[in-house]
């Protein structure tokens, strides 16, 4: 596999993108292959479908589900084609198939139709990631209803969405894994709505944990904090990304995240050697910042 690179950090070039964001425009690229991480096998021939997983955090995830022996399915917008692209070859290359499934997870029809097609492509459904979210950078009186809807049919309805279709597929020890934020832990003034939406995805992950325990699914949450990706690339400013995870959402590391040093914390929660034991929990992941809870 090779030695894991130095991580990228500030002061970075000057950028901003429009939404929905694309890794490939990214300077530098958001690292999401895992070059230190070596299989297991923790999850051989299981299914995991993957909201958001064209780029960012979702795809970093694909592709170390895939190098522990999962076929993945992928839900993304149409224009992140050229990244979702990637992602199937990053994905093919760890020998497993990667199905691409186009649509709007604010669609209830939309989620239980990427549901379907994952079941009659690999046969079967094992891991939920709900992962694919929209975040604005504005204050209340900043945001129009369009943005704070906007926010919430994805970052919550969608989450709901999918879950509901993919419950009658899962089986006994099945798993969802919700992607929160240290801004629905915390709070973030600039983040109005998008904090919100990872605050009912907190709660959202602990009520499902509660209803599904008698049927042996498990749910959890990561909740990262500044990370390097598509995401905030399209709503901040050229300026802000530049001092990202130092002067601007300042972490003591000093830089963000980059995508697959928050991936493994997904895969802990997907694998039942290593997590059967917990559900329910939202897993902070912010750079040496402590969060009391």
């Amino acid at each position: 596999m090779g030695s894991t690179p130095a991580k990228p950090t500030p002061p970075f070039p000057e950028q901003a993108q429009s939404r929905p964001g694309l890794d490939a425009r990214m300077q530098p690229r958001p690292h999401n292959e895992s070059p230190g991480l070596r299989g297991s096998g923790k999850l051989v021939d299981q299914v995991a479908l993957i909201t958001g997983g064209d780029s960012g955090i979702g795809a970093a995830v694909a592709v170390l589900f895939a190098r522990e022996g999962a076929d993945v399915a992928i839900v993304y917008l149409p224009a992140e084609e050229e990244d979702a692209n990637n992602v199937k070859a990053l994905v093919e290359k760890e020998g497993r198939r990667c199905l691409q499934l186009t649509g709007d997870v604010r669609a209830s029809s939309f989620c239980g139709e990427a549901v379907e097609r994952t079941v009659a492509e690999f046969g079967r459904l094992d891991v939920v990631v709900n992962n694919a979210a929209v975040m604005y950078q504005r204050s209340l009186e900043e945001i129009s209803d369009a943005e704070l809807e906007e926010q919430f049919a994805t970052n919550v309805l969608g989450y709901f969405y999918l879950t509901r279709a993919a419950l009658p597929h899962l089986p006994a020890d099945g798993r969802i894994i919700n992607c929160g934020s240290v801004a629905g832990l915390e709070g973030n003034p600039s983040l109005i709505g998008y904090s919100e939406t990872n605050g009912a995805i907190h709660t959202m992950t602990k009520s499902l944990a509660t209803e599904l325990i008698e049927r042996g699914i498990r749910v959890n949450c990561v909740a990262p904090g500044p990370v390097w990706t598509p995401l905030n690339a399209s709503s901040r400013t050229p300026e802000q990304m530049a001092g990202y995870g130092a002067q601007v959402d300042p972490v003591p590391l000093g830089r963000p995240a980059q995508p697959d040093e928050i991936a493994p914390a997904f895969l802990f929660f997907a694998s039942n050697a290593d997590s059967s034991y917990i559900t329910g929990e939202t897993l902070a992941i912010f750079g040496g910042h402590v969060l009391a809870r």
